[in-house]
């Protein structure tokens, strides 16, 4: 950046997952939002087990819906008092690949995502979503420990 230029954030992306790793995620991401006049976008992805039938499936995204919208208001009120536009979206798929897309078609200047403790046989093994999200996405990434 040359001196005397400010970073441009006007829109970020929070991956939610209601995780406490998530909550301060968004504790960040509203903080950022507040100080440049960021609209907040928060994502939930809903991930389906595979193979899922169409009834476990559908079972699967209302139940997860109906956790997200009740824990989605806590941060709906938080964003209203810091004088923050914020709006949230549920989606189903790989994480990963949900969290990229939304980044590219929100035109996200930013993502913010919590941190996950994994062991490193289960990040060699399963990969890792935030490697993944930093790998391919469109604009800056920022993980909150």
């Amino acid at each position: 950046m040359t001196k005397g230029a400010t970073a441009v954030l006007n829109k970020i992306l929070l991956a939610y997952d209601g995780s406490t790793a998530a909550i301060r995620a968004f504790d960040f991401a509203l903080q950022l939002a507040a100080r440049f006049g960021s609209k907040l976008v928060v994502l939930s992805v809903v991930q389906l087990p595979e193979p899922a039938t169409m009834v476990e499936s559908t079972a699967m995204v209302e139940s997860a819906t109906e956790h997200f919208n009740q824990s989605i208001e806590r941060l709906r009120t938080a964003a209203s008092s810091a004088g923050v536009d914020f709006s949230h979206k549920i989606v189903v798929g790989h994480p990963s690949e949900q969290i990229v897309h939304a980044a590219d078609v929100e035109k996200a200047d930013l993502i913010v995502m919590g941190h996950r403790g994994k062991s490193m046989v289960q990040r060699w093994l399963l990969g890792s979503v935030s490697k993944r999200v930093i790998t391919y996405a469109p604009c800056s990434v920022t993980i909150v420990r």
